[in-house]
C-alpha cells in the first residue's frame, strides 16, 4: 500500500477551517431567521488570506450574524452580490483624516475606495492640545470654520461621536511630537527630567482615553529633536498599556539602515511591537535598496522583534512644502521660520544647503527629488496661490520670474507654511518589491477629500483618492503582482491585528459589520498627480457598523462611524 503524505500546513489549514465553520451560527440560530441586511451570493474574500468562497452574509444591527446559505432567510434588505466580491471593510493604517472629518463627515474619497476604518495620529496629533497649539491651527480653523471644543483625546473622541458623526470609524495614536509641543514647544533643546515626566503623563492619560499606542514622525521637527533614549522612555508607555509603536522613521533616504537600527532598538528596549509607516527608499542614490531593507526587518523578526510595515502604492511622496528647507530654518515652528525666510543672507544660505548633496542633518527632499522639476505644489490654503496647484517649482519659478528655490520660499511665506507638495523620490520597482512582502500592509498617508464641498477647493496626492482601488485594479487584476485574497488580507485582517482592532478585518459572525462590496473586473483608481480630485470606481456598496454608506456606487446620508479605542481604555465614570 502506498502511503499518502499530507503536509502539516494543509492539516492545520483544514483544522482551522473546520473550527471556523463550527463556530459560525446557522440560520436557525439567528432569532426568527431575520436579518437587517443580507448580502447575497457574492464571492466572499474573508480577509484571512484564504481562498474565496461563495456565500451569503447576514447582518443584524452592527454585527455580522451569519455566513452561509441564507436564501430562505428574511431580510430587511437584500443586496445582490452575485457578480461582486464581498470583503471586510478596508483599514487605512495611516489615514490622516482626524481634522478633515470635522470639516466633511462623509470621508468621501475614502469610503468610495472601500475604506471603513482609519488609523491616524502621526507624530503631532490633534489631541492632547493646548492654547498655543490651537493658535498654530488657527489658519485652518478659521478657513474651515472649526471650533476646538476639546483638549484631551477623550474629549476629541466625544466630539467625533456626539457631534461629528463620521461615515468611517476613527482610531488614533498619540504622537510624541504633539506631547513635546504641548509641554515645551517646538525648540530643539533637550527636555528636562520634569518635562519628560509631564510628556509621559500626557501619553498615559491618552492611552487610558483610548489611544492605540504611541507614534513618532522623526523626519520632521519637533519629533526629530528627541534622542533614541528619550523615545524609548516615551514609547514604553504604550507597552505598559498593551499598545503599539508606529513611526515615520528618522530617515527614508541616505541613512535608512541607521534609521532601521533605531526602530529595532526602540522596539527591543521598550518591549513593544513596532510598525514602520509608509515604508520606502527615497532618492535615486538609494534606489534598489528595498530588498536589503526588507531583509533587515526579516532578520530583526528572527531575533524576536515584532516589526512590520505598511506602504502606499505610488512612487511619489507628499508632505509640507517647507520640508524642502533645511532643518534649522524650520526649527521653532512657523512664527520663527517665516522671518528667517525673509532675511536675504539666510535665504542665500538656505539655497546653498538645498543644493548640497552631502547633507546628513536632515532629509534633503529638494535635492533628492531632482530640484524644481521633482517638486509639484499639490495644495494651498491661501486662495490667491491656487493658480500654482499642479505646477512644479521650475514652472512656478518661471511664472514668477525667480529661481525655483526663491519661489519656494516665497510660497511658504505667502501661505504661512500651509502649502503641500508632491515629490518624485521613489522607484516603481522598489514600490512593487515592498508591496509583495507578506508583512507589509496598506495606508494612504493622506486625509479624506471630496469632489464637492470645502475639501474640494484644493488638490492633493492621488493616494487620498485611489490607494486601495489602485492595488486591486493595477497590481492584482492587471499585473497579477498579488493574489486577490492576499491583497485583501493586507487591507483588512493584517492591519486590524497589528493595532489591536480585535473585531474588525475579517468576515466572521460576531465581528463588526464593516464590509466592502466591489466589482473585481472594474475597480480602479482614477486620480492622477496632475488631476487628482476624482473618486475611484468599482466599489458598489460599503457598510460601516451595519449601515450602508455607499449604495450602488453613491454616497448615502448614513454616518455610523465610531471612535475605536485601544487596549488601555478606561471608561470614565463622571
Amino acid at each position: 500500500m502506498t502511503r499518502v503524505s499530507v503536509p502539516v500546513r494543509l492539516l492545520l489549514f483544514v483544522a482551522l477551517a473546520v473550527a471556523l465553520f463550527l463556530s459560525c451560527p446557522t440560520v436557525s440560530q439567528v432569532q426568527n431567521n431575520q436579518f437587517d441586511v443580507v448580502i447575497s451570493g457574492g464571492r466572499v474574500v474573508d480577509g484571512t488570506g484564504a481562498s474565496w468562497f461563495r456565500a451569503d452574509v447576514g447582518i443584524k444591527g452592527d454585527r455580522i450574524a451569519a455566513v452561509g446559505d441564507l436564501r430562505q432567510a428574511q431580510a430587511g434588505r437584500r443586496i445582490d452580490a452575485s457578480n461582486l466580491v464581498v470583503a471586510p471593510g478596508f483599514i487605512d493604517l495611516l489615514g490622516q483624516s482626524e481634522f478633515n472629518v470635522l470639516v466633511d463627515n462623509r470621508a468621501a474619497s475614502k469610503i468610495m475606495q472601500g475604506v471603513t476604518t482609519e488609523v491616524s495620529g502621526e507624530g503631532t496629533t490633534l489631541a492632547p492640545i493646548n492654547d498655543h497649539m490651537i493658535e498654530d491651527l488657527r489658519p485652518n480653523l478659521e478657513h474651515y470654520k472649526i471650533t476646538v471644543d476639546w483638549r484631551s483625546l477623550g474629549e476629541y473622541f466625544d466630539r467625533l461621536e456626539q457631534r461629528t458623526h463620521s461615515a468611517i470609524n476613527m482610531a488614533l495614536f498619540v504622537g510624541v511630537g504633539g506631547v513635546r509641543d504641548h509641554v515645551m514647544g517646538k525648540d530643539s533643546r533637550r527636555p528636562t527630567a520634569d518635562e519628560l515626566k509631564r510628556m509621559k503623563e500626557l501619553l498615559e492619560r491618552s492611552m487610558e482615553e483610548g489611544a492605540l499606542g504611541v507614534s513618532s514622525s522623526l523626519q520632521y521637527p519637533p519629533d526629530r529633536f528627541f534622542t533614541t533614549e528619550e523615545l524609548i522612555e516615551l514609547v514604553s508607555v504604550a507597552a505598559r498599556y498593551g499598545g503599539v509603536y508606529l513611526t515615520h522613521q528618522r530617515s527614508e533616504g541616505n541613512l535608512i539602515f541607521q534609521s532601521l537600527d533605531e526602530v529595532f532598538t526602540i522596539a527591543e528596549k521598550a518591549r513593544v511591537p513596532a510598525e514602520i509607516w509608509h515604508l520606502k527608499v527615497a532618492y535615486k542614490a538609494n534606489w534598489d535598496k528595498m530588498p536589503e531593507v526588507l531583509n533587515r526587518i526579516e532578520q530583526a523578526r528572527l531575533r524576536g522583534l515584532d516589526i512590520t510595515a505598511n506602504q502606499y502604492p505610488y512612487n511619489r511622496a507628499s508632505n509640507s512644502l517647507h520640508s524642502c528647507l533645511p532643518l534649522w530654518a524650520r526649527e521653532g515652528g512657523v512664527e520663527k521660520m517665516l522671518p528667517r525666510l525673509q532675511d536675504p543672507s539666510l535665504r542665500e544660505r538656505i539655497k546653498r544647503e538645498m543644493d548640497d548633496p552631502n547633507v546628513t542633518q536632515w532629509e534633503n527632499q529638494w535635492y533628492g527629488s531632482g530640484g524644481g522639476d521633482g517638486v509639484l505644489v499639490s495644495s494651498v490654503l491661501n486662495p490667491d496661490l491656487r493658480k500654482y496647484e499642479g505646477m512644479n517649482l521650475t514652472q512656478i519659478g518661471q511664472a514668477m520670474g525667480k529661481d525655483p528655490r526663491e519661489a519656494l520660499m516665497d510660497l511658504v511665506i505667502a501661505d504661512r507654511g500651509e502649502t503641500s507638495c508632491v515629490i518624485s523620490i521613489m522607484k516603481e520597482e522598489d514600490v512593487r518589491t515592498c508591496l509583495k512582502h507578506p508583512f507589509v500592509s496598506i495606508d494612504t498617508d493622506s486625509p479624506a477629500k471630496a469632489e464637492d464641498g470645502p475639501l474640494s477647493e484644493s488638490k492633493s496626492h492621488p493616494r487620498a483618492w485611489g490607494t486601495f482601488a489602485r492595488i486591486l485594479g493595477k497590481y492584482v487584476r492587471e499585473e497579477k503582482l498579488l493574489r486577490l485574497e492576499e491583497a485583501i488580507r493586507k487591507m483588512t485582517s493584517q492591519p486590524a491585528t497589528r493595532v489591536g482592532l480585535q473585531d474588525r478585518g475579517i468576515i466572521r459572525p460576531g465581528h463588526a459589520a464593516d464590509i466592502t462590496v466591489f466589482d473585481a473586473n472594474t475597480i480602479r483608481d482614477v486620480a492622477t498627480f496632475e488631476d487628482p480630485n476624482h473618486y475611484s470606481v468599482g466599489v458598489q456598496y460599503v457598510l460601516v457598523n451595519g449601515k450602508v454608506v455607499v449604495d450602488r456606487g453613491k454616497i448615502t446620508s448614513e454616518r455610523p462611524g465610531r471612535a475605536l479605542r485601544g487596549p488601555g481604555y478606561k471608561k470614565r465614570t463622571n
